[in-house]
C-alpha cells in the first residue's frame, strides 16, 4: 500500500519528476535519460499500469484521492497530495485532470524483434509533433496495426502530450527505433515487408488500387506534417500510394491520413 503524503512546498525535491512539464526541451532531455514518463489522467494512469509499467510516484489533488483509492492501495510508490495551486506551480500548467503519475520506462525492443512477429507495421519518418504521434498511435491501435517503427528523429511516444492524445494507446502498440535512416528500411524489406510510401504525389497509385489488405506483410511509411516523406525515403519505397481527394483538397493532416490508410491496410483482415 502506498503512503499518502501531503506536500505544501513546490520546491520539495520529492516532486522533481513533475517539475517544468511545459518545458518541452527540458522534458525531452530528462525523461528518456532518467527512464521516466508522465501519465496524465485517471484512464491513462490505469492503462499504463495495465500495460505493466511500474509507478515511481503519483501526484494528486485532494478530490482525486478517493477516485484513485484502489490504485493507491495497490502500489508501493509514494502518493503526493497537493492543492491544485501547488500542482500548477510545480508543473507549470493547470492540471485539469487532477492526477499525474511518474512511470518507469521499459527497455525498447529491437526493430528486427518486432518484425519477426508482425504483418502490419507503421514506419514514421521525422514525425516530431507530439500531438500527431499520439493520434497516429491511437489510430494504429484501433485499426489493428501490429507495431510502429520510428526514424531516429521522431518525437518520443511517451512524452506527456503524446500519451494524452493517444489516450494510452501508446502502451498498446509495440514500437522500436530504427538506428539508421533510411538504410534501416532495407532491414524491413529483408524481413518480408512491402514498403508503401504514403504521399499525395499524383504519380502514386490509389491506395485502393494498391490493395494493401491483400498483401502478406505491409510497412506503411508516413512522413512529417507539411514536408511528408523525404526523397530518400520515397526512393527506398517499393510503391507510392495516395488517398484520393475531392473538392480540390490536396492532402490531409498526417494523423487523419494515417487513420484512413490504416483502415485500407486492415480492410478484410481476419480478426486476430
Amino acid at each position: 500500500m502506498a503512503d499518502l503524503i501531503t506536500v505544501d512546498d513546490p520546491d520539495d525535491p520529492r516532486l522533481r519528476d513533475y517539475t517544468g512539464l511545459t518545458d518541452v526541451e527540458l522534458r525531452r532531455r530528462r525523461e528518456p535519460a532518467e527512464g521516466l514518463f508522465i501519465a496524465e489522467g485517471e484512464k491513462v494512469i490505469r492503462r499504463a499500469r495495465q500495460a505493466g509499467y511500474e509507478m515511481r510516484s503519483m501526484l494528486l489533488s485532494a478530490k482525486w484521492v478517493d477516485l484513485m483509492r484502489d490504485v493507491i492501495d495497490e502500489v508501493p510508490a509514494p502518493v503526493y497530495a497537493v492543492t491544485p495551486e501547488l500542482a500548477e506551480r510545480v508543473t507549470g500548467y493547470h492540471v485539469h485532470r487532477g492526477a499525474l503519475a511518474s512511470m518507469q520506462r521499459k527497455p525498447l525492443p529491437a526493430a528486427d524483434e518486432l518484425l519477426r512477429t508482425t504483418r502490419r507495421v507503421v514506419v514514421m519518418e521525422a514525425v516530431n509533433d507530439h500531438t500527431n504521434i499520439g493520434a497516429i498511435f491511437r489510430s494504429a491501435a484501433a485499426l489493428g496495426m501490429d507495431a510502429v517503427l520510428l526514424s531516429p528523429d521522431c518525437a518520443d511516444p511517451l512524452y506527456r502530450r503524446s500519451v494524452k492524445v493517444s489516450m494510452g494507446a501508446v502502451f498498446s502498440v509495440p514500437y522500436a527505433r530504427l538506428d539508421t535512416w533510411p538504410k534501416a528500411l532495407e532491414t524491413v524489406r529483408e524481413a518480408g515487408f512491402k514498403l508503401l510510401a504514403l504521399t499525395p504525389d499524383e504519380k502514386a497509385s490509389s491506395i485502393e488500387e494498391a490493395a494493401p489488405h491483400r498483401m502478406d506483410q505491409v510497412a506503411l511509411m508516413l512522413g512529417a506534417e507539411g514536408d511528408g516523406l523525404s526523397t530518400q525515403a520515397l526512393v527506398a519505397a517499393d510503391e507510392w500510394v495516395r488517398i484520393p481527394m475531392a473538392h480540390g483538397v490536396d492532402s490531409l493532416n498526417v494523423g487523419a491520413a494515417a487513420a484512413v490508410a490504416f483502415y485500407a491496410v486492415a480492410t478484410g483482415r481476419p480478426e486476430s
